[in-house]
């Protein structure tokens, strides 16, 4: 199971937590929510909890829990500047639908 990081989500990353002051990575999620099933979470952390696996690129770090890996293995994040609108960006495999929002997705069916 793997997850990638552009340049742009690496710097973003080093860029928050130099302006918080310290951290080591950024955490991405996946929890329960919206009109389509899931939405990404993002948080600065700290440390490893148990089941935590750890992704690097571009000297940035990415943690991720185990049940959200399984749901975004194979993603790539990214960092996009849309007008004024500036945020982390999922490009993940496993999605076969968002909402109109854009906020929450629903996963494709597993193969049987």
């Amino acid at each position: 199971m793997t997850i990638t990081l552009t340049e742009a989500a690496a710097k973003q990353i080093r860029s928050q937590i130099t302006k918080r002051g310290k951290g080591m990575g950024l955490r991405v999620g996946v929890k329960n929510v919206g009109c389509s099933g899931f939405a990404y979470t993002y948080e600065l952390v700290d440390d490893l909890h148990a089941g935590d696996q750890l992704f690097e690129g571009h000297d940035a770090k990415l943690v991720v829990d185990a049940k959200s890996l399984a749901l975004i293995d194979g993603a790539r994040l990214d960092f996009v500047v849309e007008g004024l609108k500036q945020t982390f960006k999922i490009e993940n495999p496993n999605v076969d639908s968002t909402c109109g929002c854009g906020e929450s997705f629903n996963l494709k069916a597993a193969a049987s």
